[in-house]
């Protein structure tokens, strides 16, 4: 399986205590990478290499669940740093002079 990222809906997270609830819930689920949630909109983000039939099992015991989407996540890229060329010194200034 490839990392996904789910974001679910729970209908019971209005607080602090749910939502702490609800992330120790998820926690136990093997694959998962990180955990945010947000008790305003009261979503839940999981990313990781996870079943979503199991996240959304283990959170049906705090509440209604609906799973609002499930997708690829996304991976940061990281800017190439291009090998700084070196300038040729110019040898017509310098000489060596060996004894």
């Amino acid at each position: 399986m490839a990392q996904q990222k789910v974001v679910l809906r729970i209908s019971t997270m209005t607080d602090d205590r749910t939502k702490q609830k609800a992330m120790e819930a998820v926690a136990d689920i093997y694959g998962i990478d990180s955990i945010a949630a947000d008790v305003k909109e009261n979503k839940m983000t999981v990313i990781g290499d996870m079943d979503t039939v199991a996240v959304a099992k283990k959170l049906k015991k705090l509440g209604k669940v609906d799973i609002v989407s499930v997708g690829p996540a996304k991976e940061e890229k990281k800017p190439d740093k291009k090998p700084e060329e070196k300038k040729p010194e110019a040898a017509a200034g310098k000489k060596d002079d060996k004894k």
